[in-house]
């Protein structure tokens, strides 16, 4: 491989924990951090070129990198600007794909601007909202998204949200469950004027919730999706799980959906409490569990 060649740093070998929030997993051959658009179009033009396959990440949120490496590329995109264009008591906020959502929340609601405050708390980024329909607390992405520009074959498309097929905890860009999604570049979101003390209030309780419910330690969150009508939680919880430990992962005892890296845990020692709350939920009370998290 020509790393000589290629339009911005790239580096070899990168251990993948240190880049998720599960801080477990393997290691990436080639590993690039993405700070703008142009940027992200030409890493992807040199990847093509070179035969080197090529996904994007964002902040590792929802990301498990299988043992002991992954061969092609793993890059980051890192572009936060974003653009405020107000229309009386309406905004429509177009930001870059790398920002941090509950930041992006806390900053908007502070200035009186509602849609986003149930992003609260949310460890991930918007293009990674964009992509898995993230929601919480009686709001999700469907419901004030506008449009997302999307890195397609080299190509940036513009997807309206009714091409994005949104549906609980997926679109369009999401794919088969645990595949790896193309790159959302930015994402336009529909605003409404609002106080900007209850907007903080409302988000203060949010975020006492958030902080209630879920567990300490490195994790990336929920597991899996929740069937209809009923809770991933409760099922694993009901299979007799809950605190069952392989190596340094568990299946938390406060909340059963989350595994927790307690120390050292490794992508196998999770893949392989993934695997048994899957068998058994599925053994017992014939629910397929379908995963939230891409393995890679």
């Amino acid at each position: 491989m020509d790393l000589a060649t290629a339009p911005l740093p790239i580096s070899e070998n990168e251990p993948m924990e240190r880049h998720t929030s599960w801080r477990a997993g393997g290691v990436a051959r080639y590993y690039a951090e993405v700070g703008a658009r142009a940027e992200a179009l030409a890493l992807a033009a040199w990847a093509g070129a070179q035969g080197l396959a090529l996904v994007w990440v964002g902040r590792g949120t929802n990301l498990l990198v299988r043992d002991p490496s992954y061969p092609g590329l793993v890059a980051v995109y890192r572009a936060q600007q974003w653009r405020l264009d107000e229309h009386g008591d309406t905004a429509a906020l177009t930001v870059e794909a790398g920002a941090p959502m509950a930041g992006l929340a806390r900053r908007l609601a502070a200035m009186g601007w509602a849609g986003l405050e149930w992003a609260e708390g949310l460890p991930g980024t918007v293009g990674g909202a964009v992509v898995g329909n993230a929601g919480c607390y009686g709001g999700d992405t469907a419901q004030v998204l506008l449009s997302a520009d999307v890195l397609m074959d080299n190509m940036v498309e513009t997807w309206p949200v009714e091409r994005l097929a949104y549906g609980y905890r997926t679109s369009a860009l999401k794919g088969a469950p645990g595949a790896i999604p193309p790159l959302v570049l930015s994402a336009t979101f529909r605003l409404a004027r609002d106080d900007p003390a209850g907007l903080m209030e409302s988000m203060q309780r949010i975020a006492a919730e958030r902080k209630r419910k879920t567990p300490a330690g490195s994790s990336c969150g929920s597991v899996f999706k929740n069937p209809p009508g009923d809770s991933a939680g409760r099922l694993i919880e009901r299979a007799g799980l809950k605190g069952r430990q392989v190596g340094g992962a568990v299946i938390s005892p406060v909340h059963a959906n989350y595994i927790v890296n307690t120390g050292g845990a490794t992508a196998a020692d999770i893949l392989t409490l993934i695997d048994l709350a899957r068998s058994e939920v599925l053994r017992q009370f014939g629910v397929a569990l379908e995963l939230e998290v891409c393995v890679l």
